[in-house]
């Protein structure tokens, strides 16, 4: 198992009151492909650097999970299609290292 750190922009137009529920879902679905989720970061809404979709802006969330390697390509590739979902980008983080103990 890997870490890695997902950056999902939301599409947002019309949507704003059911962002908690576009999150929720999207925990479940890297939860369905084996993903263990560490931190969900709520971003808030955000302009984007060019338009793209006739969209000026965008809701960023960012999850922090544990996941075999074989699940980023299937995530990628389920995401793609998700209408809610404008861009994705994934990013391997270290492994946690264990504090180590300190002395009394």
């Amino acid at each position: 198992m890997n870490r890695y750190e997902a950056l999902l922009a939301l599409n947002t137009r019309g949507k704003e009151e059911t962002i908690k529920d576009t999150i929720e879902r999207l925990e479940n679905v890297l939860k369905a492909e084996g993903a263990a989720i560490e931190q969900v970061q709520r971003l808030e809404k955000r302009e984007l650097a060019y338009e793209t979709d006739h969209l000026k802006s965008a809701y960023f969330v960012n999850f922090v999970f544990e996941a075999a390697p074989t699940a980023i390509d299937k995530l990628r590739s389920k995401l793609k299609l998700d209408n809610d979902i404008l861009l994705q980008n994934y990013l391997k983080l270290p492994t946690k290292k264990a504090s180590a103990p300190t002395a009394a």
